[in-house]
């Protein structure tokens, strides 16, 4: 790599050079929905496209205000200018309202009404028809305003909720950047004092995360990628991208200081560095890989990303970082602070000092610093077995969102039903639906039983359209039997409308009560089988597969990760380490989240006033893996130093003073900068992001302070020598092996 690092840094740099272009407006390629594959949610909606042929397969919800009651003959002569306007859209597949269907859902509180718009989109995802439907919303609704000045016309339904949530991420990621990038180069300044040195993990970050965008909108092309992409490798670029190449010309400036040239220079940094960057970038990606064992789109996106990120950041800092410090040489201090004077050998030592003789006071007291450090860390970690992992209460949507306040306009009208419907397919066993009363009457008697229910506003169905009489059906279209009849005839979708007041809470465990009721006892039929979907059932179908993929990504985290620091550190106590600090970091940093954002406590000042009373299933396994990777950063970049200098002839007591002062001023100003980076997306409007954000931000706080510079040298005095048993003491190549920590000391 030294002799041919100015070819290698080229091949890298002119790759990444290249891709730039396709990381420009990548999001449109990413998707806002949800995909569970396998789940039964999914299996219904291909089974109302495949086998129902249905128009609705995906729908939206015209939500109308300001015009006459609809069932008036002057509310429905404007119910038809609209209706038919909307025909003749491009993409709309089918079109019902009142007009088309005399039911009194259509029939909303003080005199509002809605349209549901079925789409189908042959170029691109479905979702991007939604903003020219937006646009001929906007167009009729100016039409009709001369004569109803009142009108509103308001787009909403999981598509067009789903568009908006894009809007908020990508303002949250420009938001993000703009608060990052200026308070991370402060720190930078503040850390190297000199504009070069803090330049060029700038860089870095930025080009990995372009890099990172511009990989995942190819792969969105072939792929079902989520738009959390856009967060997450903003969030972890900035914060991977710029720590390891932090470490990097930290390591270029003692070597200068040192006296050596930048040639010399970069290459002892590479050397040293390098190898424990490829440990830390090991650690963090083996986290992100395990998410792609979880079956959800948006939870394998993150894995995407944050593997791509980590390698990136990784690559670049490993061979482009390297080969631009060599050229800079001592002018890596280019551009320095009148406050900073220029770094020496002296002044490095001095720097380090402070740390040292901390370091010095750890190693005299071990039992007391992990007595005053670990207590309050364990009681914020207890709050961590009160996590709900449930959906959160109450509205979490971006309140200025069109959709959202459609939604809002909904509920007044007690129509808010519509929207989170359970899309009930039944099918029997033999005889066509339409043609046998047994059948039929099957069919009708579930309607019925639903709709008994107190969490029912409405069922609709083949039954109750044509008003339970088998006769009627000659008088439907051929759109509507599509939509509630299979071609076959042997199934049929009843579609259950919850009443407003039922929570998504509620809806999820009302789905679950109808699977473990089963088709057989619903219908009286032996044979029959029902399968439920609809958000409520997405959503149950979500929670599920989290719950159940949590304790196999754990174990496929830890236990790889011991592999890769077994690997790393020769040294069996020395990983064991890590991986308990690190649970107990996550632990931690899990009891933040409960604390603040499901119990509410100062979650105002995230704008989110009296908490969610939940966390969203998918913040737990994902931050888990997030955390586990980034927290064992800092462990590697101390353990690493301490093992230096152990190798390099001083004693225990001695070596972690030591590793503290050339570690602990660097993992300082890393986490201040990772937590800047997380902090700044606690304040977004995208709920989901804004507690990952806030869990890995509290949980860099934690294991930057407490953890390492704390508890982690406590733990390494009190193991003394077993801290490197078999072989951490014998440089990569030595194969001796010493049967305990007497024969290290002999060594």
């Amino acid at each position: 790599m030294h002799v041919r690092r100015f070819w290698v840094a080229g091949v890298v740099l002119f790759a990444v050079l290249a891709l730039l272009p396709f990381s420009f407006h990548s999001e449109r390629h990413l998707e806002t929905a949800t995909r569970v594959e396998g789940s039964q949610a999914e299996i219904v909606t291909q089974e109302l496209a495949n086998r129902f042929h249905s128009p609705f397969v995906d729908r939206v919800v015209l939500v109308i205000e300001g015009l006459p009651p609809a069932d008036s003959p002057e509310g429905e002569q404007a119910l038809s200018t609209i209706v038919s306007a909307l025909r003749d859209e491009p993409g709309v597949s089918g079109v019902v309202s009142h007009l088309e269907l005399r039911d009194p859902i259509f029939l909303g509180k003080d005199g509002g009404t809605f349209i549901l718009v079925g789409l189908s989109s042959t170029e691109g995802p479905v979702e991007s028809l939604v903003p020219k439907l937006h646009e001929r919303a906007i167009s009729l609704a100016n039409q009709l305003r001369g004569r109803y000045p009142a009108v509103k016309l308001e787009l909403t339904g999981e598509l067009p909720l789903n568009f908006d949530i894009r809007k908020a991420s990508a303002d949250d990621v420009r938001r993000g950047e703009s608060l990052v990038i200026p308070g991370t180069l402060i720190l930078l300044l503040i850390a190297f004092g000199s504009l070069a040195a803090a330049v060029i993990p700038v860089a870095v970050g930025q080009l990995a995360i372009a890099t990172t965008l511009a990989i995942t909108g190819l792969l969105a092309r072939h792929f079902h990628l989520s738009i959390l992409v856009q967060n997450l490798a903003t969030m972890l670029g900035l914060g991977l991208g710029i720590d390891y190449a932090l470490l990097m010309v930290s390591r270029f400036r003692e070597a200068i200081a040192a006296g050596n040239s930048g040639s010399v220079a970069s290459l002892m940094a590479a050397r040293q560095a390098g190898r424990t960057l490829l440990i830390s970038a090991s650690t963090v990606a083996i986290g992100f890989l395990a998410l792609l064992t979880v079956p959800i789109s948006e939870i394998r996106s993150i894995g995407v990303a944050g593997f791509l990120v980590a390698g990136i950041s990784v690559l670049l800092t490993n061979t482009v970082v390297p080969a631009v410090l060599g050229l800079l040489g001592p002018r890596i201090d280019a551009g320095r602070m009148p406050f900073t004077p220029k770094l020496d050998a002296q002044r490095a030592a001095r720097a380090g000092s402070r740390w040292r003789n901390w370091g010095r006071v750890i190693v005299a007291h071990p039992w007391l610093a992990l007595l005053l450090a670990g207590t309050p860390l364990l009681l914020l970690a207890w709050q961590s077995t009160h996590l709900d992992t449930r959906l959160p209460q109450g509205n979490w949507l971006p309140e200025s969102a069109e959709s959202v306040q459609a939604l809002h306009t909904l509920e007044k009208m007690d129509r808010v039903g519509v929207v989170y419907s359970m899309r009930i397919i039944v099918e029997l066993p033999n005889d066509s639906i339409t043609q046998t009363d047994a059948s039929w009457n099957a069919i009708d008697s579930v309607s019925k039983r639903l709709a008994s229910d107190p969490r029912c506003a409405r069922v609709i169905s083949i039954t109750t359209i044509a008003e339970g009489n088998r006769a009627n059906l000659t008088d439907l279209s051929r759109e509507t039997r599509r939509t509630f009849l299979s071609g076959d005839g042997k199934a049929a979708l009843i579609e259950v409308l919850p009443a407003t007041s039922v929570s998504l809470r509620d809806q999820v465990d009302w789905v679950r009560e109808l699977r473990k009721t089963g088709a057989v006892t619903l219908t009286g039929v032996p044979g029959a089988t029902l399968e439920i979907g609809g958000i409520p059932a997405l959503n149950a179908d979500y929670q599920t597969i989290v719950n159940s993929h949590l304790v196999s990504v754990t174990a496929l985290v830890v236990g790889a990760t011991l592999l890769a620091l077994l690997a790393g550190f020769r040294s069996l106590f020395a990983a064991v380490k890590a991986i308990a600090l690190n649970l107990f970091s996550v632990a931690a940093s899990f009891g933040a989240l409960v604390l603040v954002f499901q119990d509410g406590h100062g979650s105002a000042l995230l704008g989110v006033p009296g908490g969610t009373g939940s966390i969203f299933p998918l913040v737990p396994i994902v931050t888990f893996a997030i955390v586990f990777g980034l927290s064992m950063d800092y462990e590697v970049f101390l353990v690493a130093r301490v093992l230096e200098a152990r190798r390099n002839g001083l004693s225990e007591v001695d070596a972690i003073p030591e590793g503290m002062a050339r570690t602990a001023g660097l993992i300082t100003s890393a986490a201040a900068i990772m937590i800047v980076v997380f902090a700044a997306f606690t304040f977004g409007s995208f709920l989901v992001v804004k507690m990952i954000g806030f869990t890995l931000a509290v949980a860099v706080l934690i294991d930057a302070t407490l953890v390492r510079i704390v508890i982690g040298p406590a733990l390494l005095r009190v193991a003394g020598d077993w801290n490197w048993w078999p072989w951490g003491l014998h440089s990569p190549g030595q194969t001796t092996t010493a049967s305990s920590p007497n024969e290290l000391r002999k060594d």
